[in-house]
């Protein structure tokens, strides 16, 4: 039997409540499907540098996070690009951004 997964729209608020309950500021950029759709996490530091989290599952079907933009820290246009593209792959796909001051996400996560 499969995992139950949380939809999508109540996710990303427990999400953002989380990112607030740590002092770090957050938003939707865009809402997809509240059930169903994808989420991409914008993680943004005091300079400007940019991570963009992707979800994935990990070889044993759990839930992860890959950083899409690469291993490194990225600009705003690289990072537009990316959610640009990612979008056009999905329209049901939430965007995130989150302030992340050392780059690393508010709520648990394996990055893959």
């Amino acid at each position: 039997m499969s995992e139950a997964r949380l939809k999508a729209g109540i996710w990303a608020s427990a999400a953002l409540r989380r990112a607030h309950q740590l002092g770090r500021s957050g938003m939707v950029l865009r809402k997809g499907d509240a059930d169903a759709g994808g989420i991409l996490v914008v993680l943004r530091d005091r300079d400007g540098r940019i991570v963009v989290l992707s979800q994935a599952r990990t070889l044993d079907g759990d839930a992860a996070w890959h950083r899409g933009t690469g291993p490194a820290p990225v600009d705003q246009q690289a990072a537009d690009i990316y959610v640009e593209r990612q979008v056009g792959r999905d329209p049901d796909l939430w965007v995130l951004e989150i302030d992340g001051p050392d780059l690393t996400p508010p709520f648990e996560a394996i990055i893959v």
